[in-house]
């Protein structure tokens, strides 16, 4: 195809993606009763957009920390008029206010617990990557959206972003020939990690609730606000955080359900020991991680560092597919570029195009637009539960064999590791009493 024809037929799809949503879900002018649990900045990112959707009442918000919670009751007030009631506890919450549509955007080990929770109480849901803490908590929330028959879409807002729907096109077209490796990526500046010292929790803060089914350990501001991603009993570090929007990419172009085998290694060379006493602590996920992934006709894989920055390449974060005609890249606030193999060939381009400010520079409200749509519609949404949880377990699994020290097999059909009783054990984990691991 002609680039320059591809290119506005591209345009035109991507437009479609980005504006024909939101544009389909006025259809019914209802507005569904909304409750936010993690109520800090990105869920009130969330939030904002809902709002300026105009398609919702919002019925409530939930934090363990009374000062978060506090500070989104203000501010949704400030941006609607309404003051919504005020939540410790999500299971009250959804028992006193029953919420039509539930925003998740809590650490990650509570997004199976949570989710499920709101599917079962008849709510639909929008909840934060990566699904899961563990692949089978992941594998437990496909389960009851099922069972429930309620939608949950998933904040891979990265499969409706319209530079990445364009880019998509084009390497779907076949102008990037046979792709035989992608490599994805998020590289940034760091270096050696100073341990913070352990503290009370802030007044109003129940920190038992907020560890929930993880381990109790000392608070640190290192923790809360925000830098949670960065301990291993609440997250998985860069790849599940930065990697699982990536790694979606992959499945979303391949149509794959996952690789045959997994690697991973990594460490903490640069930000030296982790570091957890009474006194003080470190983060504890590594500073850089490279894991390979090898699908049947194409090896995947996923590299990041947070250190030395990324001066000598072109682009910082995204992923390259690799094919016969040349390299394409997509990438963030870079848009998209296709980098011809002949050398003479002038590249492709297709600039982002992000929400800014209020999106924070990606594509949230096009997503939510998405959901209502899918809702009313009875369809499924673009970034629903069944394919974001097999892009979720592709973090997950790699994250499992850096633990395990060794390459896994893995059945994506069946969802299980081929031969390995011990890596086996890491599709789960043991939750801290009283909480009971979904099944």
């Amino acid at each position: 195809m002609h680039r320059r024809h591809f290119l506005t037929t591209a345009a035109v799809t991507a437009a479609s993606a980005f504006s024909a949503v939101p544009l389909l879900a006025q259809k019914s002018g209802k507005k569904y009763r909304t409750a936010l649990i993690g109520s800090g900045w990105w869920g009130m990112n969330i939030l904002r957009e809902a709002i300026a959707s105009g398609r919702v009442t919002i019925c409530a918000v939930c934090d363990a920390d009374d000062n978060v919670a506090e500070n989104a009751v203000n501010d949704v007030n400030a941006e609607n008029g309404e003051t919504p009631k005020k939540y410790e506890d999500y299971r009250e919450m959804l028992e006193k206010e029953k919420p039509e549509i539930v925003i998740i955007a809590t650490p990650d080990h509570w997004h199976a617990l949570q989710t499920i929770a709101a599917v079962k109480a008849g709510a639909h849901v929008l909840v934060e990557k990566p699904t899961g803490h563990t692949v089978n908590e992941s594998k437990a929330i496909v389960r009851a959206a099922r069972d429930s028959g309620t939608l949950v879409q998933v904040g891979l807002h990265r499969r409706i972003g319209p530079h990445h729907v364009e880019a998509m096109n084009f390497l779907k077209s076949g102008a990037v020939g046979k792709v035989g490796m992608v490599r994805c990526f998020a590289h940034s500046k760091g270096g050696p990690e100073a341990p913070k010292a352990n503290v009370q929790p802030p007044k109003g803060m129940n920190w038992d609730l907020y560890c929930g089914p993880s381990p109790l350990r000392p608070f640190c501001s290192k923790i809360h606000p925000g830098g949670w991603r960065g301990f291993l009993d609440f997250a998985n570090g860069t790849m599940a955080d930065w990697g699982v929007h990536w790694l979606d990419q992959v499945l979303w172009w391949s149509g794959e359900k996952g690789p045959k085998t997994v690697y991973c290694t990594g460490g903490r060379d640069i930000a030296g020991p982790a570091i957890l006493n009474d006194k003080e602590q470190t983060t504890d996920v590594p500073d850089h991680q490279v894991a390979t992934f090898e699908f049947e006709n194409f090896t995947a894989v996923w590299e990041h560092r947070k250190f030395a920055g990324n001066g000598p390449e072109h682009h910082n974060v995204g992923c390259y597919f690799y094919g016969e005609k040349g390299a394409l890249h997509i990438g963030w606030k870079d848009g998209w570029t296709f980098y011809p193999a002949d050398g003479k060939t002038p590249t492709t381009h297709g600039d982002s195009q992000l929400q800014e400010p209020q999106g924070d520079g990606h594509n949230i409200g096009a997503l939510w637009a998405d959901l209502i749509d899918a809702i009313e519609n009875k369809r499924k949404p673009v970034a629903d539960i069944e394919s974001a949880h097999r892009s979720s377990c592709l973090p997950l699994l790699g994250m499992l064999s850096w633990k395990a020290g060794r390459s896994i097999r893995w059945d994506a059909e069946k969802e299980l590791i081929i031969g390995d009783e011990e890596a086996s054990k890491l599709l789960a984990r043991k939750y801290r009493g009283p909480w009971e691991y979904p099944v």
